[in-house]
């Protein structure tokens, strides 16, 4: 900002655009404003990840696909995907996230231009590479923008929000594209995409805008928060490969990876299912893909609301964010075997739901944990790298689930077993999860909690951070280990 030459007062023209100088309301508002605005992309990206799985049948008769072919065609998004992560990473830390974010989008649209003007294998591996690479570095982007808006105590909740756009971007749109599929072609429900995105930038481009709570100093100045008495949290950086080396960390992401597995497995091959194997048509199998999505929505925000209550009253971040993300990877696995299990398929749909759909819920919760282990400075480098480890589970999904589907004696026993592995899988690392994810121990390790006289503070920090992923306040440092 610039302050005028005699006084040092900064002129109101400038003041009115610096959400420093708003008040709490005017900022709270904004921030509310910004978390929607970001909740519809999340949404979209979803959407564009969703429409091939939705449109997958056609696909498959009109260019004469196999189910090999379209599962690595399904994982070829993914190949890109964590690498444009981790080339984001660094970025994310320097540049304003307004700007990543309108980038990203634009780079969506683009990437529906070769299916539109080539409808053929090859075009649409070009478009599949290049949406990756635009969708990549989505998430942590995303998350840490919204975490400016926010101070420390309230940022878990629309965090959470803008979250499950991954599954409120299914329910939205998966009935609208299986609907411009049965009526209008697949190409079309590509073309409707790229549109929605670039509207989307447009509106971004005059509404988007930076929040002020870019450090823990940054914070204090604005909310009066701070204490010279209390416990304070190092701002010293800590090594990006300590961190990722920590119990938590590798636990926290890896039960999110098989999450990932999971619902990319849905969106991938679910409506092929529910279509070629239980004989529903294609716009009623777009539709179906909604429900286990729908109740992701409810899970994430509903986990996220859970673990930013616990955490508020005083329960250590190990168990208010550790153990809630194991106990919902367990239940998700366990959902997802006994689905292949059971001879009945309406129960077997009705556990599909809550296997599928609980699985997205521990993307947001895995943000905040990982967001406990780094300091903020180095948060949003941090965020990129853990989501490009736990998004590779969509690089394996479509492609191993497509063999076991085309090398089965029958589509049902492929189906059931890219369904029973998944689910497998996701268990097993959710009991691991529960075991191991231990962030006051890894933050003390990590020499990220320590007192004013620089011994370490042990027993003072277990809220050492807050749902947003911002560290503590010292007046809230208070509970035991």
């Amino acid at each position: 900002m610039s302050e005028t030459p005699l006084t040092g007062v900064v002129p109101a023209t400038a003041a009115s655009r610096d959400p420093r100088t708003w008040s709490r309301a005017k900022r709270n508002r904004y921030g509310w404003f910004i978390t929607f605005s970001v909740l519809f992309l999340m949404m979209l990206s979803w959407a564009d990840k969703a429409v091939l799985g939705i449109a997958a049948v056609p696909i498959m008769k009109q260019l004469g696909i196999t189910p090999e072919q379209f599962g690595l065609v399904g994982s070829a998004m993914f190949l890109t995907f964590g690498v444009a992560q981790i080339v984001a990473a660094p970025i994310a830390n320097k540049i304003s996230s307004k700007w990543i974010l309108l980038v990203l989008c634009l780079l969506w649209s683009v990437a529906q231009v070769p299916i539109l003007l080539f409808a053929s294998l090859p075009a649409l591996w070009a478009s599949r590479l290049l949406l990756g690479a635009g969708e990549g570095p989505l998430a942590p982007v995303l998350m840490h923008g919204i975490y400016k808006w926010f101070p420390e105590k309230k940022g878990a909740t629309p965090a959470a929000l803008a979250s499950s756009g991954v599954t409120l971007g299914i329910v939205a749109f998966a009935p609208v594209l299986a609907w411009v599929i049965g009526q209008f072609g697949w190409q079309t429900a590509f073309a409707l995409l790229a549109i929605v995105g670039l509207v989307w930038s447009i509106f971004w481009l005059i509404a988007g805008k930076e929040g002020p709570y870019t450090s823990r100093k940054a914070e204090q100045e604005i909310d009066g928060t701070g204490s010279e008495e209390a416990p304070a949290v190092t701002e010293t950086k800590v090594r990006y490969w300590r961190t990722i080396l920590s119990p938590s960390w590798i636990f926290a992401v890896l039960a999110s990876f098989f999450g990932y597995w999971t619902f990319t497995l849905a969106m991938s091959w679910g409506p092929a299912y529910f279509q070629n194997v239980l004989g529903f048509t294609g716009q009623q199998s777009g539709a179906m893909i909604a429900l286990p999505a729908a109740w992701g929505t409810i899970a994430t925000v509903g986990l996220s609301a859970l673990t930013q209550r616990l955490h508020l009253k005083g329960v250590p971040t190990r168990k208010a964010r550790g153990w809630v993300l194991g106990s919902a990877g367990t239940f998700a696995g366990a959902c997802l075997v006994a689905a292949t299990l059971t001879t009945s398929p309406v129960l077997s749909i009705a556990l599909m739901v809550f296997g599928f759909g609980t699985a997205p819920a521990l993307f947001a919760i895995t943000y905040l944990v990982v967001a406990e282990l780094t300091t903020i400075a180095q948060r949003g480098a941090n965020l990129s790298i853990a989501n490009a480890v736990l998004t590779t589970g969509g690089v394996f999904a479509p492609a191993v689930s497509g063999f076991l589907i085309g090398g089965a004696a029958t589509p049902a026993e492929g189906y059931r077993a890219a369904f029973a592995l998944a689910g497998a899988l996701l268990l097993t690392f959710g009991v691991l999860a529960l075991v191991f994810v231990n962030q006051q121990r890894d933050r003390r390790s990590l020499g990220l909690d320590v007192a004013h006289d620089g011994a370490p503070a042990a027993s003072t920090l277990d809220a050492s951070t807050t749902p947003s992923g911002l560290e503590v306040t010292p007046a809230q440092a208070s509970t035991k280990a």
